[in-house]
């Protein structure tokens, strides 16, 4: 039996600025590797793992456009989102 496809809907948070990123990907491993690739440093506060990629892509597009959402989620994920380390 193969492996089932995972869709991630994820949040990182800037190292150095108060700013956080949401995005979606399918490999998640890979893609905080290309963020900090690009010279600035993130570490991962929260994902959501989906087995249907529209799901995923819904829940992104939820949480980046329709403030709502991302505000009730980074209430329930506070202390995530205040990591030092």
């Amino acid at each position: 039996m193969g492996g089932v496809a995972m869709y991630y809907v994820y949040i990182l948070k800037s190292r150095v600025a108060n700013e956080i990123y949401v995005g979606y990907t399918n490999n998640l491993r890979r893609r905080f590797k290309e963020h900090n690739a690009q010279g600035r440093t993130w570490q991962i506060a929260y994902y959501e793992a989906y087995r249907v990629k529209t799901d995923a892509l819904l829940r992104e597009k939820r949480l980046k456009y329709y403030g709502k959402a991302l505000g009730q989620l980074k209430q329930r994920i506070k202390h995530s989102l205040d990591m030092d380390s």
